[in-house]
């Protein structure tokens, strides 16, 4: 089942994720977000990349509705979602939240992007 569409997306979000990974690495506790404009920079450059993976989640269930069914460990409702805030309610973006994502649920989801692309496309 290779689709091209959909294995450029999930490089891209694999790509997103590592980038997310390595600005993350510098911020200790959720107010590292915010007690200073560097925080801020890591802040907004991490919501901007959040933002690209959901969006490109969504372009890849739309692509196909089932593909991402096949990995129900993640929910991707969840970050679809939180591309939508994003996107429309940027104020509405908890530096906590962001905090919580990074450090709980993007190890886990960098690790299930991975295995999507290998048992997928054999990369």
């Amino acid at each position: 089942m290779f689709d091209d569409v959909i294995f450029e997306n999930l490089q891209l979000i694999s790509e997103s994720l590592d980038l997310i990974h390595d600005r993350f690495s510098k911020i200790n506790q959720p107010d590292d977000f915010v007690s200073n404009e560097n925080g801020v920079l890591i802040l907004d450059a991490i919501a901007m990349r959040l933002q690209v993976a959901g969006e490109l989640l969504k372009k890849i269930e739309k692509r196909n509705k089932s593909f991402l069914k096949q990995y129900n460990e993640i929910n991707w409702d969840n970050i679809m979602r939180l591309r939508d805030i994003v996107s429309h309610h940027y104020e509405k973006v908890d530096h906590e939240i962001i905090f919580d994502i990074c450090k709980n649920h993007l190890p886990k989801l960098r690790k299930i992007i991975q295995k999507m692309i290998k048992r997928s496309f054999g990369t």
